[in-house]
């Protein structure tokens, strides 16, 4: 039943404003939300809190598995993440664990613990999930494959401007750094690297609003999908 489920997949990497891409379009379809690089986040935070080594497969593994979380967009074009019951704030977004959760990504015992965890949020009457191999790995039968790009030098600006406005210390020099590297070991990984998808409609992002992406998309929903959608 839940490979009949409809599904839009949205990959990139960071800063290319799939975050409030899928957020949108969950709202605008009344569909489901995964946001796949919070799992990495929230696998990231809590094995930090641990005092665990980042490269502790085994054990980092065992805190993927264990996860409770929920995702709930909301009108004003975020997303509560909640786990085990409670509302998590903006520990996720630090680029202190955007950072620690590329690297817990690229173990291969981490990814095979969220695989089925991810696939789990396909669920009636649609899913938009967002990440870096949602396309690729995760819903390879997906009825919409999206991959967004932007310039680096753009993304780290939308970044910055993303943590300043929600009260988090940044520096946009060490995140054009932090974006670099990141970009590097997500692409070279072993494991699930960073590309999209043979059959994925491509978007560079850098000069568009979030409403001009959204429409383009909406507009491919239609047409794939066959979704009617209320102005």
């Amino acid at each position: 039943m839940s490979n009949q489920v409809p599904v839009i997949t949205v990959d990139g990497p960071s800063g290319v404003g799939k975050g409030t891409l899928c957020q949108w379009l969950a709202m605008q379809l009344g569909w489901h939300l995964l946001d796949s690089g919070a799992l990495y986040r929230l696998t990231a935070l809590a094995a930090l809190h641990r005092n665990l080594a980042l490269q502790d497969e085994a054990k980092i593994a065992v805190v993927a598995a264990e996860l409770d979380v929920e995702f709930i967009p909301d009108a004003a074009g975020s997303a509560r993440v909640i786990l085990d019951g409670a509302d998590i704030g903006n520990a996720l977004r630090s680029e202190m664990t955007g950072n620690a959760a590329s690297q817990v990504a690229a173990l291969p015992a981490v990814r095979a613990a969220l695989l089925q965890r991810q696939r789990d949020f396909r669920q009636i009457p649609g899913l938009i999930a967002d990440g870096r191999d949602m396309g690729t790995v995760v819903f390879p039968d997906a009825n919409l494959k999206l991959f967004l790009t932007a310039r680096a030098g753009e993304r780290a600006h939308r970044r910055y401007k993303q943590l300043i406005e929600k009260g988090i210390d940044a520096n946009l020099n060490k995140i054009i750094k932090e974006i670099a590297e990141r970009d590097a070991r997500d692409a070279q990984r072993a494991v699930a690297p960073l590309k999209p998808a043979a059959d994925a409609e491509t978007l560079d992002t850098t000069q568009l609003s979030i409403t001009e992406v959204g429409e383009w998309v909406l507009a491919l929903a239609r047409q794939r999908l066959r979704i009617r959608v209320i102005p």
